[in-house]
């Protein structure tokens, strides 16, 4: 063990834990988990701490929240084994998760408002003007400016979900499989894979339509602002102890 992490008075397992609220078998995990540096020992056995290790834990506990268990594991494993260059890695990766959420959020946002005319509120099968009832797969693909084929690429992906006509057997599109398959489409337009949208619209329908899923939106902007900041707070308390241990 470096000099650094011998330095300072010694912390007992419990001097650790109680300032968060923790085990002192947590503590002893963390270390044997590597997201804590190794311990020194006494001579009679007793693991022995510095204010190093607790700067270690201040860390992860900071990172936790905005990249995960195991993320914030990996990362502070990397940065006691001198790897820093891996923590930075997978630090970058969450933000970049992050990025895409944002951008996923964006587009969403985008297609609710592409379906209802400028100045409206969302409604519970609200359309962008297009006559109410049902319609059939030609006159929806030719609306949409797609295929048939594509139309039916949707279904099979969860996309949409059309009653079939008893007589007949065609697809028959109500108003609630309308406003599914425009907003599938403002999404693919936007560059979102089926299965990325099918998620989406099945928040939709759970939602009940477009008005309530308005207020789930401003819930996912709000958790993804959090986010953001849990990541700062938690790149904050890493620098502290990145600076520690140099």
């Amino acid at each position: 063990m470096s000099q650094n992490l011998k330095s300072g008075r010694q912390l007992r397992p419990v001097d650790l834990a109680r300032g968060h609220g923790l085990s002192t078998q947590a503590i002893r995990n963390y270390e044997e988990a590597g997201i804590l540096p190794a311990a020194d020992r006494t001579p009679q056995g007793y693991r022995t701490y510095t204010p190093l290790h607790a700067r270690a834990l201040a860390a992860f506990l900071a990172l936790v929240p905005g990249h995960g268990h195991r993320t914030a594991a990996s990362i502070m494993r990397a940065v006691n084994e001198g790897a820093a260059e891996e923590a930075f890695r997978l630090i970058d990766g969450t933000h970049a998760e992050l990025l895409a959420d944002r951008r996923t959020l964006d587009a969403v946002e985008n297609a609710l408002r592409a379906l209802v005319p400028t100045g409206a509120a969302f409604e519970p099968g609200a359309t962008s003007g297009a006559t109410s009832g049902a319609t059939f797969i030609g006159p929806l693909a030719r609306e949409l400016g797609v295929r048939p084929a594509t139309l039916r690429a949707w279904e099979r992906a969860g996309l949409v979900r059309p009653r079939r006509d008893p007589l007949t057997g065609y697809r028959v599109y109500d108003e609630v499989d309308v406003r599914d398959a425009r907003l599938a489409h403002q999404l693919r337009r936007g560059g979102h894979l089926l299965e990325q949208i099918a998620p989406l619209l099945a928040q939709v329908r759970t939602a009940g339509g477009l008005a309530p899923l308005e207020s789930a939106l401003t819930a996912w902007r709000a958790r993804l602002s959090a986010r953001g900041r849990a990541l700062l707070a938690g790149a904050a308390e890493l620098d502290t102890y990145l600076q520690a241990r140099d």
